[in-house]
């Protein structure tokens, strides 16, 4: 358009005074006919228009915003209150999870713990059965053995051949049993007699007359031992079918709780996930909680401040209406347009000149409306040269020659600010998908280090809890042994009270039947100044009577009730005998000092033996608080060092954060960048070739006017 503009300007340049003014004439006749007036009325009622018009259309835009926000708040809104009862159901859900789980492992160690045993019962079960079963093979083979034997023996005696039969291993055989047999004295006496006929020198013997008596024995014996082969071949099915029944009821207790272990760790499996699952929806229904939470904030904000722009803009608009009716009704009242007819005669937009003038004005009309299309000042500065009455065509001239290098010279601007677009944008967009992969691995370091964490915290708490369980474990150790030592001083006391008091007693009963055996007590330790005063003269300080035990001295902590219950009174004996001439029981005495020395040997193994327990007990009491002791070591250093690896990673995460939020803010300054080179460049680059033609074009028709100026 500027170029064609500018063709025309040229023309009518080059027509100078031998322009026919006729047109011009008429044209500028038929414009001077209308009041002035009235085109400045008919602007401001466009301007009326318009401005009405925007409006409508902001008004439009508006209301789309406001039910763009009343809409957002609601779902917002709704968001946040489903997040907000969610979050305590998924909680619930996750602890109950939780729980199902510690019951399942509870479950299946128990499960476990029955399979074992139930597998060991079916293994002792099979190896007592077989050795049943060997021990009923080797029976019943010795059963069928002697009955064959016998059998044997009674068909032989029966057909009268005793002799020969007596030197036969099978009657070596009848002697054995007719000593293991069951048998009456008789029986068995005339059984051996006959079988011992065959042991001596002699080889023939003659048929005993009592054979007959041997066949009976011998058949009894077949029948006992029948009968035995018979109970015990009975006692072994029974065995056999109770084997049986306990091996399928234990197998059918194993299929049982193998099934029942599949199931509860399939189900443990399924409540793991469940707990993960809960886990993260959890974490992502209280991150989408709290960014709708920030986001219906922001909604709210923005919503607000844009509805008291929108009330200026109303104002404004409105202002600026009024303003323009105002006006225009002061423009348009019958007497300011009687006062502007007078003031303003249409005649005086009617003179025109001819020739050279009436170019000049064509021109401006040409360049005016070039102006008004692409609003370019250097038109603007053409036309103000030509307005100036005493203006050349060289000088007009001169102005074209410099538009056109202008021209060429904004020309080679854009191209290189076509490069220099090119290159920037995509060294920014390589830049931005830079840091976005860089912000993308810093969440997963932050992902990472969080599960760290999370799982050295749990390890922690673990070892806290395995301490916690240990110091207890000795402190119940430490009480146990207490209450372990105090029975043994005490019963260790009392043993020896016993021992003291057995001895006193055997010393008390040899001083009266074995004189030569007793001994005499030790006599009374003086003290210092006792034994002063005996030195010189005086005499001892008297004896005090024995306590304790029969005023033996000897003191025992031993319940005493059952003796004293003995002490109730009951009713008279009858009168005892006549007292005899008394004789020592010597014999019976060497009897019960006999039982009291075994006493008392007891009493002392005894105490040896709870000398050794106490001292193993003492030993492995030692040794658990010293292994406990280790223990409690190296899980507290392990805690230590678990902590400090979760303080570091905790440092770590701190800074990945940090350079994550430096990174986000990073990349959101390359996309502002990226946007402001967009703001610049989309525009060059989208019209870059439709600038470059145009231009293209105005320097054709500058040159063409500057041939026909020239």
């Amino acid at each position: 358009m500027i170029g064609r503009g500018l063709t025309t300007l040229a023309v009518l340049l080059a027509a100078g005074p031998q322009a026919d003014a006729v047109g011009l004439r008429g044209r500028a006749l038929a414009r001077g006919r209308a009041n002035p007036i009235r085109r400045v009325v008919t602007m401001l009622q466009d301007m009326q228009t318009k401005i009405t018009a925007e409006g409508e259309k902001d008004q439009e835009l508006f209301d789309k915003y406001i039910c763009y926000c009343k809409t957002g708040k609601a779902d917002l809104e709704l968001s946040v209150q489903s997040a907000q009862g969610k979050m305590p159901e998924v909680t619930s859900a996750l602890d109950s999870s939780k729980a199902q789980l510690e019951q399942l492992k509870t479950e299946l160690a128990s499960l476990n713990e029955g399979r074992t045993e139930a597998e060991a019962a079916l293994a002792e079960a099979k190896a007592l059965r077989e050795k049943e079963a060997e021990a009923f093979a080797k029976q019943a083979s010795d059963y069928k053995t002697n009955l064959k034997a016998l059998a044997k023996a009674i068909q032989v005696l029966s057909t009268g051949s005793a002799g020969s039969f007596l030197q036969t291993s099978t009657a070596a055989t009848l002697r054995r049993l007719s000593i293991d047999a069951d048998l009456s004295g008789p029986d068995r006496e005339v059984l051996t007699a006959f079988l011992s006929q065959g042991s001596g020198d002699s080889e023939e013997v003659d048929y005993a007359p009592q054979s007959g008596q041997i066949i009976g024995i011998l058949k009894q014996m077949e029948e006992t031992m029948a009968g035995d082969l018979k109970d015990l071949t009975e006692q072994e099915e029974k065995a056999k079918s109770t084997y049986a029944e306990l091996v399928a009821a234990k197998e059918k207790e194993l299929k049982v709780a193998g099934a029942a272990i599949e199931d509860k760790t399939a189900r443990q499996g399924k409540v793991g996930v469940s707990i993960e699952e809960l886990r993260e929806e959890l974490e992502d229904t209280s991150a989408s909680y709290e960014e709708d939470k920030a986001f219906l904030a922001d909604l709210e904000k923005n919503c607000a401040t844009k509805e008291s722009e929108y009330e200026v803009v109303k104002k404004t608009r409105a202002e600026e209406l009024l303003a323009l009716s105002e006006t225009i009704k002061l423009l348009n009242d019958d007497d300011a347009l009687d006062l502007f007819k007078s003031a303003l005669p249409a005649t005086s937009f009617m003179q025109v000149k001819a020739k050279s003038q009436a170019v000049k004005k064509a021109a401006l009309k040409v360049i005016a409306e070039e102006a008004k299309n692409h609003k370019d000042t250097r038109l603007d500065l053409i036309a103000l040269a030509m307005h100036s009455k005493g203006a050349s065509f060289e000088k007009v001239l001169k102005m074209v020659d410099e538009m056109v290098a202008l021209l060429k010279k904004e020309q080679g601007d854009d191209d290189s600010k076509k490069t220099y677009c090119e290159q920037e944008i995509d060294s920014t967009e390589d830049k931005l998908k830079q840091v976005d992969i860089e912000v993308s691995n810093l969440e997963k370091s932050i992902e990472e280090t969080k599960s760290f964490i999370a799982s050295t915290a749990e390890e922690i708490d673990a070892l806290v809890e395995g301490i916690k369980a240990l110091d207890k474990s000795v402190a119940s150790a430490t009480e146990q042994r207490k209450e372990e030592n105090a029975e043994y001083k005490s019963t260790m006391a009392t043993n020896n009270a016993a021992k003291e008091l057995l001895l006193v007693a055997v010393n008390r009963l040899n001083q009266f039947y074995n004189p030569s055996l007793h001994k005499e007590e030790a006599p009374q330790e003086l003290s210092e100044e006792d034994q002063i005063a005996v030195n010189f003269g005086g005499t001892p300080p008297p004896t005090e009577a024995p306590g304790g035990i029969a005023g033996t001295g000897i003191e025992a902590f031993v319940q005493v009730r059952a003796v004293r219950a003995l002490s109730k009174k009951v009713a008279p004996a009858p009168p005892p005998e006549a007292v005899e001439a008394y004789s020592k029981k010597s014999q019976e005495s060497n009897g019960v000092l006999t039982l009291i020395n075994m006493l008392v040997a007891d009493l002392d193994k005894d105490m040896q033996e709870m000398d050794v327990e106490e001292k193993d007990a003492q030993k492995s009491y030692e040794k658990f608080v010293a292994d406990s002791a280790d223990k409690r070591t190296v899980d507290s250093k392990s805690i230590q060092s678990k902590e400090t690896a979760k303080a570091e990673a905790e440092q770590q995460l701190v800074k990945t954060s940090s350079e994550k939020k430096s990174k986000v803010e990073e990349s959101y300054a390359t996309s502002l960048i990226l946007k402001d080179l967009h703001m610049e460049c989309d525009w060059l680059l989208g019209n870059f070739q439709v600038r470059k033609d145009a231009r293209s074009s105005e320097i054709d028709s500058l040159n063409q006017a500057k041939a026909i100026l020239s």
